[in-house]
């Protein structure tokens, strides 16, 4: 019987265009330039005691000769994410029904007390785990191994969603079922097959 379905959230509920993408269009740094540098910094920030993310970016963007305070910097990365509807109406649905809505997301400080202005978060979330908190980054099976301990739940009473195949295979290393996350409508079939 599934008791609860784990989501990541980035990619799953929230969504943007790829930062990547906004920074060479605004500022004209080559996405071969770009990701390594991203890819670097969120493998610290996303850890616990990474301290102020900022202080990362800072003298990159100096590298670059962009002028960003810290707070238009973080602006300009977070205000282009948007929530999907659909998800959080999924999601409001199962949990109507009982079933317990985790969150697992690879995730640093600032963007997660961004996302705290966003009323769903706490109404459709029994519980979200963000990296930087639990200091467990995906795709580190111990990751999910904490929201089956934390929550007294067995692998074969979950579901796993996520848009990276490399967490999937994780996930499914550890007996829960994992799926690729494409799209809401697509989701919520899978899970009614489940839960028949």
């Amino acid at each position: 019987m599934i008791k609860a379905v784990i989501f990541d959230l980035n990619g799953v509920f929230i969504h943007s265009p790829k930062l990547s993408d906004r920074f060479e269009k605004d500022f004209g740094i080559p996405t071969t330039i770009f990701l390594p540098k991203l890819g670097e910094i969120m493998d610290k920030v996303r850890k616990t005691n990474a301290g102020n993310a900022f202080t990362y970016w800072e003298p990159v963007l100096k590298e670059w000769n962009i002028q960003m305070s810290e707070k238009e910097f973080w602006d300009y990365w977070f205000s282009a994410e948007t929530p999907s509807e659909e998800m959080i109406a999924l999601a409001k649905e199962l949990k109507g029904r009982g079933i317990k809505i985790v969150t697992l997301s690879n995730n640093f400080k600032e963007r997660t007390e961004y996302y705290g202005h966003y009323p769903w978060m706490n109404d459709v979330m029994d519980k979200t785990y963000f990296s930087w908190q639990t200091g467990l980054v995906k795709p580190d099976v111990e990751a999910w191994n904490l929201v089956l301990k934390d929550l007294s739940l067995d692998a074969s009473e979950c579901i796993y969603f996520d848009d990276q195949e490399k967490n999937l295979k994780a996930a499914e290393s550890i007996a829960i079922k994992a799926y690729m996350f494409t799209n809401p409508k697509d989701t919520k079939v899978q899970i009614e097959s489940l839960l028949e």
